[in-house]
């Protein structure tokens, strides 16, 4: 298998809800919802980076596509780390994921390993990390 990762898709309570933290909120580009002519069809696409999108599906939609029963989720299933290029870039994020709507899960600090981070969780509880990790730098 080759590594080709190109989408995420996070389960989502409310899709219409979802697409406003993150188009709004955090202000990822996006054309909004699409595919609502077909049954399970709805879902948002966002732009990440070059090859890569986020994508919020009904939790129901993804349970009935699967075939697995949409049962409890939990915040440490997984999390999405989003590297920034600076340490003041962490706080500026964190500040408008809350705005947003997000909960603080641990603000932002000194990191064991050198780096700045912090975590909030989304209105479905995904956890996203911010971080500022001095040795891995994103490329712009």
């Amino acid at each position: 298998m080759k590594p080709r990762i190109s989408v995420i898709t996070l389960a989502v309570e409310n899709l219409e809800k979802a697409v406003r933290f993150y188009r709004d909120g955090l202000g990822l580009p996006t054309e909004g919802i699409i595919g609502t002519q077909f049954e399970n069809g709805a879902v948002a696409f966002f732009d990440l980076q070059a090859g890569l999108k986020l994508a919020l599906w009904p939790r129901q939609s993804m349970a009935n596509d699967s075939g697995i029963a949409a049962g409890q989720t939990g915040a440490l299933q997984f999390s999405i780390g989003h590297n920034v290029s600076t340490r003041d870039e962490v706080d500026q994020v964190m500040r408008d994921a809350e705005r947003a709507g997000a909960f603080i899960v641990k603000p932002p600090q000194e990191t064991f390993w050198g780096g700045y981070a912090g975590y909030f969780r989304d209105p479905d509880q995904h956890l996203w990390e911010v971080v500022w990790n001095p040795d891995l730098l994103p490329s712009e």
